[in-house]
């Protein structure tokens, strides 16, 4: 698990657990409900960050409060008032500061009431750049470091951190309302919304911070907010779609690791899988194949569909799995969705074929490209090239399960 900076996000030095853990797990909601609140995005990083120190300096002497959340929310929002106040800023300020001892019943929220994705919504404003939308929420809600968000992305942490703070920026120069989106502005904030849900997941599933390799705060608050967001729209099938994904791959969690290493697929124990998130996920998979209307989420999650359909891994209907992603393609031409189609191609055509497409791929800096590459020769019996991809592979790598496997698998080759 990582620490956090003095600015309430988190940062890469050494956990205190319990105080970061509990603050880590807390930090979406918390910055959600600040900047509800207060209006600006600083303040509630500002504020959160005081309040965790607060609680790092109270809590190993006095213990951790009954409802650890809602202390840290009091004392964020006291250290907001009390720099508004410190500051004298305009007299709008003063009145959100004194919020907390107004009785009069708050102006009705829209049909989002969940100040998390609220705040989602509120950070995907059309006013911003696709990529600030994702990168911003990544690190407001999903508890991220700039780090983490970059790798996520693909880019160095320093083009990340520019990004996030060119975001915030925007919002306060361009005023952009902390207000709920009213509901015929869903539709064209949803693309952005579902891929930071995604990206938060993927975080989680395989985590590229220190400490646990999967985090299921970051899984579980992801399916949550897609829930709710499904309850929102439910006739949206690329919401449907996303939450059936989610749920498949997170049915999954608990046969991931083993030992402090990562098993993939084939290997995994079925009998470990969760199966009433198998079969909720098969039921939202069917009412996105009635109603025919696909999609990339609605896709992806009909190839989790089959994957979680088969008894066993030889039983995998690797045809129709090849089958989704041509229509994947089609749909997003990105070479990570090709790299996922050239897995399902080996186990029809070969490795041979297989690697043949894989070289073509401009993604010689992401990690599973080479791990894809080092199976492949493997597979092929040329150990000499499959033991220089482990290594590149390793050399990009971050989450320690997949550190340990790919460290074995190198270390299996003749």
């Amino acid at each position: 698990m990582t620490g956090f900076d003095g600015r309430g996000g988190p940062s890469d030095g050494p956990s205190r657990d319990p105080v970061e853990r509990i603050f880590r797990e807390e930090y979406g909601r918390l910055i959600a409900s600040l900047v509800r609140r207060f209006g600006d995005i600083d303040i509630a990083e500002d504020a959160a960050g005081e309040a965790l120190v607060t609680a790092l300096e109270k809590w190993p002497e006095s213990g951790v409060p009954p409802n650890p959340g809602a202390w840290l929310t009091t004392t964020a929002g006291n250290r907001a008032i009390d720099r508004l106040r410190r500051e004298k800023l305009r007299e709008s300020k003063h009145q959100a500061a004194e919020m907390m001892h107004d009785d009069t019943p708050h102006e009705p929220t829209g049909v989002i009431t969940d100040d998390r994705l609220r705040l989602i919504f509120t950070c995907c404003h059309p006013a911003l750049a696709p990529e600030a939308r994702i990168a911003l929420t990544l690190r407001l809600m999903g508890g991220l470091t700039v780090a983490e968000i970059a790798s996520a992305f693909l880019v160095q942490e320093t083009t990340m951190g520019q990004r996030i703070t060119r975001a915030k920026a925007k919002i306060k120069g361009a005023k952009i309302p902390y207000r709920v989106p009213a509901a015929e502005d869903l539709p064209e904030r949803i693309g952005a919304v579902l891929a930071v849900l995604l990206l938060i997941f993927n975080e989680g599933y395989l985590s590229n911070s220190d400490g646990d390799p999967i985090r299921a705060d970051l899984t579980g608050e992801a399916i949550r907010l897609a829930r709710i967001l499904h309850e929102l729209l439910p006739e949206d099938r690329e919401t449907t779609g996303l939450l059936a994904m989610l749920l498949l791959t997170e049915s999954r969690r608990a046969a991931r690791v083993r030992h402090g290493e990562l098993v993939p697929l084939d290997e995994q124990d079925r009998g470990g899988w969760d199966r009433a998130l198998i079969t909720e996920g098969h039921a939202l998979v069917r009412e996105c194949l009635a109603a025919n209307r696909p999609g990339r989420y609605q896709i992806l999650a009909a190839v989790n569909a089959v994957h979680t359909d088969a008894p066993s891994a030889a039983d995998t209907d690797w045809s129709q799995v090849a089958a989704l992603y041509d229509q994947l393609v089609r749909l997003d031409p990105s070479p990570i969705v090709a790299l996922n189609r050239a897995v399902a191609i080996a186990e029809l055509d070969g490795p041979e074929v297989a690697l043949a497409q894989v070289d073509r791929l401009p993604l010689s800096g992401y990690h599973a490209w080479h791990a894809t590459r080092a199976d492949l020769f493997r597979r092929l019996g040329r150990s000499a090239e499959a033991r220089q991809e482990y290594d590149a592979a390793l050399a990009c790598c971050d989450n320690t399960a997949e550190i340990a496997y790919l460290t074995r698998k190198r270390g299996e080759l003749v």
